[in-house]
């Protein structure tokens, strides 16, 4: 997500925010900011692209003796990436500004109460609203503290924010709702930010907001609140004893452990604002008004592929909507026809894939109206396709994907609920989803640590073998190929993902004592099945690892060992699952000394064929 920082004391407070925004670049941005109080004038600076474009502005101005400021660096979600949309936002009457992670969910409704007050806008995002909602509160409160906390109860969504005022020049406000926001305590100084990078080179001692806590700093003092009644709140400060650059990885020892371990906040996010769990009913603002495919055709390379893999039969079988998904890379080279009425959804973490560009301009010339899901605002693909789905994972570091496909997975199967809104004897089947979905975050937070501590012992058992396979039926096959995929990426062990079905059609020939089968078997209609396939692969004597789930006690077949994963309603078990394999790959990897993060000869964003 973005990056913000806070800052009220001793030195000069433009350099110093500006040097914490740079100890944020990891997190990925498209435009930055600052806001500062001088000489009682409430200062704003703003810039699309990368800090030195603002850093070039800042050059040309006098900001020395500004004390107290707010900086922020924006990955767009609302309103392109441009200048008139970065952070801060000033309210309208120019009299308090903010930074803002996060998403305001109700921003239009508010959005049309303020405009009807007289309030005027001038950029596309949520957070200009914000800052107006404030604004209007603090015509009838009797202190900024009141109306701060007043305009939050208000803001739905998940938010943290820091603002600052001309009214108490040298006090920053700050608040958090499901986005990080920390506090720094110096000596004559103190901070606020979303990650601890940002101040670490000045202090140590951190004070971890929780939801629902707005905090005020100023030089000497830092006070916290509760937001819903304004209620002193004791705090304790804690050392952080990290390096600079365990320090970006939140204390995780790697980027792609930290993303795993951000999953929960990844489908949270995917599914503010879409999927309502009170009314049992999702909308995705992106597909109103437009009419139910006659077919859908998904394209996309790697782990993009595997998670439209998995989504073709939600869509079919609950959507009703014929599906197929495709590898960019070959669907380029064929002479597809297309049907009338065929919907074209391409899916790219980075929005820039070269494969899946080309394939969505050739669907374009065909003809076909085109979706696209992607994780990045102002990308080729957001810019190009008909319509585009942001999947609000935030940024990836590692280049093997965790997050993002867990939140492709999320946005795909909402989709497939949305369209099948009118399917009424799916009804019931729609309400079991939502209800479960809704558990999904809460149910990861609760097992990834026990996930990791498993994966860690089987890893330690399998490294040193020199191929395994990933065997699953349905929808635990795309999942067996992503399993078999993180493996290779990551720790270079040969592994291969099959149906598990097309074991006896001669992959089990490969089957003996050192070449283990990772088997998917959740407890559903494809159970019975795929246990008779482990039969066959116990017979030749292959070691077996079933990952399945509480509702079952495993398959009770000699030579299997199960990894027990809680159980969830239907296609909800993949969320659980995905992990699983995701830690085992990081752990085989970790395990054989591998660079996690930078496996030989992969990057990112693959923007050649």
């Amino acid at each position: 997500m973005c990056g913000i920082i806070g800052y009220c004391g001793h030195r000069p407070a433009v350099p110093l925010i500006v040097e914490g925004l740079h100890r944020l670049e990891y997190r990925g941005y498209d435009s930055s900011g600052v806001c500062f109080v001088q000489n009682g004038e409430l200062k704003v600076v703003r810039a699309e692209g990368k800090l030195k474009l603002l850093e070039d502005k800042l050059a040309r101005m006098e900001v020395s003796l500004a004390t107290t400021g707010i900086g922020h660096t924006r990955w767009a979600t609302h309103g392109a990436p441009t200048e008139d949309n970065a952070h801060p936002h000033r309210s309208s009457e120019g009299d308090l500004a903010i930074v803002h992670n996060g998403i305001f969910e109700n921003y239009l409704e508010c959005k049309r109460d303020l405009q009807d007050k007289g309030f005027s806008f001038s950029s596309q995002t949520d957070t200009e609203v914000l800052a107006n909602l404030i604004a209007d509160e603090c015509r009838s409160a009797a202190s900024l503290l009141e109306a701060f906390a007043n305009a939050l109860k208000k803001a739905r969504g998940s938010y943290s924010v820091a603002m600052l005022s001309p009214r108490e020049p040298n006090v920053v406000y700050a608040a958090r709702h499901s986005c990080p926001l920390i506090l720094g305590v110096g000596a004559g100084e103190n901070f606020v930010a979303s990650d601890i990078p940002a101040f670490l080179p000045y202090t140590r001692e951190v004070v971890f907001l929780e939801d629902g806590e707005i905090a005020r700093i100023t030089p000497t003092s830092w006070e916290v609140f509760s937001l819903l009644d304004r209620a002193p709140l004791e705090k304790k400060t804690t050392r952080i004893e990290w390096d600079m650059q365990a320090a970006q990885k939140g204390g995780y020892k790697h980027f792609m452990l930290k993303e795993i371990f951000e999953q929960p906040q990844s489908i949270s996010d995917c599914m503010s604002g879409r999927a309502d769990f009170v009314n049992f009913s999702v909308n995705i603002a992106e597909l109103e008004g437009m009419e139910k495919p006659a077919r859908l055709r998904l394209i996309a390379c790697g782990t993009s592929y595997h998670a439209g893999l998995w989504a073709q039969s939600l869509l079919e079988g609950l959507a009703g909507i014929p599906a197929v998904a495709e590898i960019a890379s070959e669907f380029r080279y064929r002479n597809v026809p297309l049907e009338p009425g065929e919907v074209v959804l391409i899916i790219s973490q980075s929005g820039e894939t070269a494969d899946t560009m080309a394939a969505l301009r050739i669907a374009k010339e065909k003809g076909a109206k085109t979706i696209g899901i992607c994780n990045v605002v102002g990308s080729s693909i957001a810019r190009e396709a008909d319509t585009v789905i942001f999947t609000q994972a935030g940024p990836e570091i590692s280049v093997a994907s965790t997050k993002a496909m867990a939140a492709q997975m999320t946005v795909l199967l909402l989709m497939a609920l949305h369209w099948s809104k009118d399917e009424h004897p799916r009804r019931e089947e729609l309400r079991r989803i939502l209800t479960g979905l809704a558990d999904i975050p809460a149910a990861l937070r609760d097992i990834l640590p026990a996930l990791q501590s498993e994966a860690s012992k089987l890893a330690a058992r399998f490294a040193s073998c020199r191929g395994m396979f990933f065997l699953g039926r349905g929808q635990s096959y795309p999942l067996a190929l992503e399993g078999a995929l993180k493996v290779k990426e990551l720790s270079y062990i040969h592994a291969e993902g099959y149906a598990a079905g097309e074991m006896k059609h001669g992959p089990i020939a490969l089957i003996e004592p050192d070449f283990p089968s990772f088997v998917l078997l959740p407890n559903d209609g494809l159970y019975d099945k795929t246990r008779s396939n482990l039969e066959e692969v116990a017979a030749r004597k292959g070691p077996i690892v079933a990952l399945t789930c509480a509702g079952k006690s495993g398959p009770d077949i000699k030579g299997c060992e199960t990894w027990l994963l809680p159980e969830a309603y239907g296609p909800l078990n993949s969320f659980l699952m995905l992990p699983a394999l995701q830690l085992f790959s990081y752990e085989a990897a970790a395990f054989l000394g591998k660079d996690v993060d930078q496996p030989r000869n992969l990057a990112k964003s693959v923007t050649v064929e």
